[in-house]
């Protein structure tokens, strides 16, 4: 038998703290804060945020608490203060087409500086072209033009009446409309009365002469209005006289204070020079009237919001490239939105509503992004997939289409943005996304995976203790001593499972951290101790303990039913571990089997019941095999067996209970009595292996537990696969009783030394005839044989079964699929 018990100082990982080297943690405040155990996460991150090429996004895989935000995101600062400002993003008025807003890219800082210099114009102009066109000399060449152009119409006029008049027709004007009368020879207007005196011939005549008149009217209104234009024009170009030369002015100081280079040069020269022209095609709505003043004052303001400058993207005192952070990417601050407002039930907008989302904002740097963010929005996610395929952005408002009234829509011009994404997701979401959609992998090129635990080794514990001090310093916590700091890692040991590694997980040794500082405070003292953490980890477990308080108290008072003396034939203590996501306990569980003579093979319970997962499943159709391997020397067997998890309503998934169902069947079929002291847990193979499970110190101690509360009496122990010797990390507790000799761990390679252990007989190897009677499978042996000699009696044994079958498969119920 090679069962071996372990001896407390192997039960869990005791560190000296010594050899860290520090009188407390306020002495590593100075020491910059590494990547703990992520050095391939390090140099993915490294790379993908270096490499310029495009279709480099980084995909960021970690649990949630491993520090990916937190890292990624200093990495990000670091690398963003390397890198040029980008330049400012502006958006301007498109005097061809308004509807199409015209983007300017000008260098950081210039942005907010041409929006200055153009409300400084529009003051300028408000203020400075009412003045010029009052002056004398403009007043007085106007009026000798608006004279000129009446005395010619004056003369017009007169020649037009005195033609009017030759052929008997009075001529006035009357508001500004040409009014005409029929006269008689003695010049007086003719009535109603004398009309119908004319003979035929006098009305023909005169309705010639009214044609005639009528002729020469709309002769004398064309050449009216072409001289009105030419006053105009004449009006005009005296004003574009006087004002185009400070135009002129005030715009190339805008130019030259604008001195640095850009790209978008020429498209800021084209908008400076329309700015020009529709100004002086505007100047008449400058000089105040007596009519529809109201009417000219909203054109004049038209006509000036025109030269106004949208600053979208304004970073201005930005050092280096933007880090962009969007934890909560809505279509709106995520690609940019255009604002509305409702006059006259018309949803109207301009170009000065525009406002840059999060993409525009991290052009030439980085954005993070979280993938579940993006996938809980469809249309979110389905824009930046069109995005990351294009490079280009177009800002839209996809809502307007829904929208209960009329809009006038805007659709600005379409922008190349330079924007490495950051996407931070969990493995898991990762290749489902990538199933989904195998673009994502030309797109992201640069995979960052961050490690859930890691290596412990000296450096290691050193950068943990360093992650202490900057938690302390960053949050005004009392500095740790070494002895605390060792606990603490040892902590993380317990959560990795493992003696040789430590969690990744590092936002839960925040916590303790955290915990164990108001721990000390409560004691009154400056610094963390060992003792101080050890309560916050004990203090933990009281808060979030409730549930298996209650099932170990339903031990006590035996509603679950739970022997740990005495022996039993064909019943085990089997250990489980019940996951509350937030907090793990093991709890024992009976694992009771029966067997008689029959065909039906080996019925798995919990199988047939639908209460178990398919590694449970798997773990069962494995112990058939390895059963079968046993007798394969007696096949056909003739045997009826089950097995079950006694007082388990809720499910069982996992395969780390199948030795304890071997051992429970094997003693039903031998009829030799197992120790109820000794609780197991542990896989098999086909071999008869012992296999590493999950969770082995909270089986352990959810055991310990109940022994305590049913009375220790130093018999009591757990038999556990030695390959999970390095996993244990017990508790001070567990550690101290089994010092004492109160309570034991034992480890096996084979399942039979389990069996050895728990039986006190030998578990025996197969010979020539069989395997010897005094020996466990021996007294399987001689009862199998008598169970095939039964049912050969009976008959019912007929034809080769091929013992054991597999468990029968599960029933489709009605209604169900």
């Amino acid at each position: 038998m090679t069962i071996v018990s372990v001896s407390p100082g192997d039960l869990r990982l005791r560190l000296d703290p010594s050899l860290l080297g520090f009188a407390d943690t306020s002495e590593l405040l100075s020491s910059p804060l590494p990547w703990i155990g992520q050095e391939r996460a390090e140099q993915a991150a490294r790379f993908g945020l270096q490499m310029d090429q495009p279709d480099y996004n980084l995909f960021v895989l970690g649990d949630v608490g491993s520090g990916r935000t937190t890292l990624m995101n200093q990495m990000m600062s670091r690398e963003a203060a390397r890198r040029a400002v980008p330049p400012d993003l502006c958006y301007l008025y498109n005097f061809e087409a308004p509807e199409h807003p015209r983007a300017l890219r000008l260098p950081p800082g210039e942005g907010r500086l041409l929006r200055q210099l153009m409300a400084d114009l529009v003051k300028t102009l408000q203020a400075e072209i009412p003045k010029r066109l009052l002056a004398g000399g403009v007043l007085a060449e106007s009026e000798r033009i608006e004279n000129a152009c009446k005395a010619e119409e004056d003369r017009a006029f007169d020649e037009l009446s005195a033609y009017a008049k030759a052929r008997n027709f009075g001529l006035m004007r009357e508001q500004g409309r040409l009014v005409f009368t029929q006269c008689d020879d003695s010049g007086e207007p003719l009535t109603a009365g004398k009309a119908l005196e004319l003979t035929r011939e006098q009305r023909a005549d005169f309705d010639a002469a009214e044609n005639a008149l009528r002729t020469e009217i709309s002769r004398f209104l064309e050449k009216t209005r072409a001289r009105e234009l030419v006053m105009n024009e004449s009006l005009a170009a005296l004003r574009r006289q006087m004002i185009e030369p400070m135009l002129d002015h005030a715009l190339q100081e805008i130019r030259n204070q604008l001195r640095k280079q850009i790209k978008d040069s020429v498209k800021l020269a084209q908008y400076l020079d329309q700015a020009q022209k529709d100004v002086l095609d505007n100047l008449e709505l400058f000089q105040p009237g007596d009519d529809a003043e109201e009417m000219r004052v909203a054109a004049l303001i038209d006509v000036l919001s025109r030269l106004r400058v949208n600053v979208a993207v304004d970073n201005h005192g930005l050092q280096g490239a933007p880090v962009i952070v969007d934890d909560n990417p809505l279509f709106r601050s995520l690609f940019g939105s255009i604002e509305y407002a409702s006059e006259n039930d018309v949803l109207v907008t301009d170009f000065s509503r525009i406002r840059a989302g999060s993409l525009l904002k991290a052009h030439g740097g980085f954005l993070m992004l979280h993938l579940r963010d993006l996938l809980s929005d469809p249309q979110v996610w389905e824009k930046l997939r069109r995005f990351l395929r294009s490079g280009r952005l177009q800002i839209e408002e996809p809502g307007m289409v829904f929208a209960p009234i009329a809009a006038v829509s805007l659709q600005p011009e379409p922008l190349d943005v330079d924007v490495k994404i950051i996407l931070i997701a969990s493995a898991e979401d990762y290749y489902a996304a990538q199933e989904g959609d195998p673009e994502i992998a030309r797109r992201f090129r640069c995979k960052v995976d961050f490690a859930d635990s890691f290596m412990a080794t000296p450096d290691s514990r050193n950068a943990t203790a360093i992650f202490v001090a900057h938690t302390c310093g960053k949050l005004g916590l009392p500095h740790f001593l070494p002895s605390a700091v060792c606990v603490l890692i040892e902590a993380t040991h317990r959560e990795a499972e493992d003696q040789t590694r430590q969690s990744a997980i590092f936002a839960r040794t925040e916590a303790l951290v955290m915990e164990s500082a108001a721990m000390a405070r409560t004691r009154g003292v400056t610094r963390v101790d060992a003792m101080d953490v050890q309560a916050a980890i004990d203090a933990r477990a009281h808060r979030h303990g409730y549930p298996e308080q209650r099932l170990q108290e339903s031990i006590v008072d035996g509603e679950r039913l739970l022997q740990v003396t005495g022996e039993r034939v064909g019943q085990v203590n089997g250990l489980t571990v019940v996951d509350l996501v937030d907090y793990q306990f093991g709890f024992p569980v009976r694992v009771t089997a029966s067997t008689h003579a029959g065909e039906e093979g080996l019925l798995n319970i919990e199988r047939e019941v639908e209460l178990s997962g398919p590694i449970h499943d798997k773990g069962v159709l494995i112990l058939h095999s390895y059963l079968s391997a046993l007798f394969a020397h007696l096949a056909p067997l003739a045997l009826n067996a089950s097995v079950v998890f006694e007082q388990e309503y809720s499910g069982v998934e996992g395969d780390s209970a199948s030795c304890a169902e071997f051992y429970a069947l094997l003693s039903a079929l031998s009829g030799l009595p197992l120790r109820q002291g000794i609780a197991v847990t542990g896989a098999v193979n086909q071999h008869g292996e012992m296999l590493p499970v999950g969770g082995i110190n909270e089986k352990i101690e959810g055991y310990f537990r109940s022994c305590e509360l049913l009375g220790l009496d130093g018999q009591q122990g757990v038999l556990i696969p030695n390959r999970n010797r390095r996993h244990l990390m017990l508790s001070p507790r567990v550690v101290e009783a089994v010092s004492q000799g109160r309570f034991h761990i034992y480890t096996a390679d084979m399942a039979g030394d389990g069996m050895e252990l728990l039986t006190g007989r030998i578990f025996g190897s197969l010979s020539a005839g069989g395997y010897p009677a005094d020996t466990v499978l021996g007294r399987a042996q001689r009862t199998l044989r008598a169970y095939r000699q039964a049912c050969e009696t009976s008959g019912a044994h007929q034809r080769p079964s091929g013992w054991p079958r597999g468990p029968s498969p599960r029933r489709i119920r009605p209604g169900r699929r």
